[in-house]
């Protein structure tokens, strides 16, 4: 983090004088301290970002995906009529450990045309679809395994 802000100073500085350069030391050593001191940053959890950050790259993209396919079958589902569309609650039980993770898993489901995340409570998820084949294989689906091996770092 300290080097990627102290670059991004010298970048948006345009120039590289030895007061830029003194500056920005200080710039980025009260910036880490105080990502310290509020957030409880340290090298250790920088580590542990640069170690998950392939495996969230691979998730925005399963993500994308996903909301490609959920965009054809909402829009197949609404053009073929009110036969298509069996609109239910239905409620998932996902075992994730972190509260963050659940989180993540919530919004992703409620980006997903067709679904809607209603409630989140501890491991349990109501999600409202279109059609209860919006949501198959969610409790082991691939957003949830993708999860599990993020917290599995993250650990």
């Amino acid at each position: 983090m300290y080097l990627l802000i102290f670059v991004l100073w010298l970048i948006f500085n345009g120039k590289l004088t030895l007061e830029i350069v003194l500056f920005g030391l200080a710039l980025t050593a009260a910036l880490g301290l105080l990502a310290k001191l509020l957030l409880g940053y340290g090298p250790k959890k920088e580590l542990r970002i640069y170690r998950m950050l392939p495996l969230f790259l691979v998730y925005l993209a399963v993500l994308f995906w996903e909301v490609f396919k959920a965009n054809l079958s909402t829009m197949g589902r609404v053009l073929r009529g009110r036969r298509s569309v069996e609109s239910t609650l239905v409620r998932i039980r996902v075992d994730l450990k972190t509260d963050f993770a659940r989180y993540i898993l919530a919004n992703s489901i409620t980006l997903t045309p067709g679904t809607l995340t209603v409630e989140s409570k501890g491991n349990l998820l109501t999600i409202h679809c279109l059609h209860p084949s919006l949501l198959e294989n969610t409790e082991n689906g691939v957003f949830v395994r993708l999860l599990r091996r993020m917290e599995d770092i993250h650990d």
